[in-house]
């Protein structure tokens, strides 16, 4: 075994034993064993374990995320300070005072991709997982923690006609089954993702965030990403299409959620929170990672809107100290 190799297998033993959990689970409740949709179900649920798992780095990413945005400002200031110096004194002096920003507000500029990093040993355990059951099945072994008999199980099942272990580059082009639902699900894999990515950049970033370089970054890993993904979808077995496509549903239900209930400061998102919450007379919200006076600006606009509108929204009063 290479190196490569073994530090995947706990990921793929680890894998796999999910998947037979949720695979005795479902048969033991009826569903037949060796059928397709059993194990398309034990994918899915081997999503819901790992998304699960990482609900609270997705927390820590929003925290990370709002603090990149307010430090903004003071990058920019940063920048013009050191604009057209580039000696090596300056240099050094520029990424001590930027590494002492992003200390100071929490976050750092990979603090976005952390979730996806630590699910990629996840799925590459699983693409090797589902392209090495045809291989294992032929010779007669078993592959993670999945024994030979369920390799041959999971070899032979399959969904719409398309084997769940074939994928549409390695002699899966002869199934028209396969082709079919391989562009289908790659096409829901990348559209799913690109309009994540779209939401987040439409509504939920200040004005300040959207004017930053960093900003121009993400507006082109906006297009690249679905890119990269919809071509390397042709080498995925299909039980990983579907592993892929269900990821990127959840988290594009997660940050609708976190648009709607838990917006940026200063974002679309966020004042349109303000505005729902002024009309029905409720208090503004203290929004994650946003700062008092963020909050405060939100609620005075939001009661403006509300007053307008003939709906006079009382002022919330600081707590005074009694005599």
């Amino acid at each position: 075994m290479d190196f490569f190799g073994t530090i995947m297998a706990p990921f793929k033993w680890l894998v796999s034993i999910i998947m037979i959990g949720f695979h005795d689970g479902l048969s033991a409740i009826g569903l037949p064993a060796a059928n397709g949709w059993t194990w398309t179900l034990s994918i899915i649920g081997l999503v819901l374990v790992i998304r699960a798992a990482l609900i609270p780095v997705f927390v820590k990413q929003i925290k990370a995320q709002r603090g990149m945005q307010l430090l903004q400002p003071d990058l920019k200031k940063m920048q013009e300070k050191y604009k057209g110096k580039t000696d090596q004194l300056s240099r050094q002096a520029m990424a001590q005072e930027q590494m002492a920003l992003y200390k100071k507000h929490g976050t750092n500029p990979f603090s976005a991709c952390l979730p996806m990093l630590i699910q990629m040993p996840f799925f590459f355990a699983l693409f090797q997982v589902l392209s090495g059951i045809t291989a294992a099945k032929d010779q007669g072994q078993g592959i993670g923690a999945m024994s030979h008999d369920q390799v041959v199980q999971f070899d032979a099942s399959s969904i719409f006609g398309a084997p769940l272990s074939s994928a549409l580059l390695h002699g899966g082009a002869t199934n028209v089954a396969v082709v079919v639902l391989s562009i289908v699900m790659i096409l829901a894999m990348t559209a799913s993702q690109f309009i994540t990515q779209k939401q987040i950049m439409a509504k939920n970033m200040s004005e300040e965030a959207m004017a930053s370089p960093f900003m121009r970054q993400q507006k082109m890993m906006l297009y690249i990403l679905p890119i990269v993904f919809g071509v390397g979808g042709i080498n995925f077995p299909i039980g990983v299409l579907i592993y892929w496509t269900t990821t990127n549903l959840w988290t594009m239900a997660q940050q609708f959620f976190v648009i709607r209930r838990m917006p940026t400061p200063g974002s679309p998102a966020a004042k349109a929170l303000a505005e729902r919450r002024a009309a029905k007379g409720l208090p503004a919200l203290p929004i994650l990672g946003g700062k008092k006076a963020d909050v405060e600006a939100e609620a005075a606009a939001a009661a403006a809107v509300a007053e307008a509108k003939g709906q006079r929204i009382q002022p919330q009063r600081k707590n005074r100290k009694k005599k």
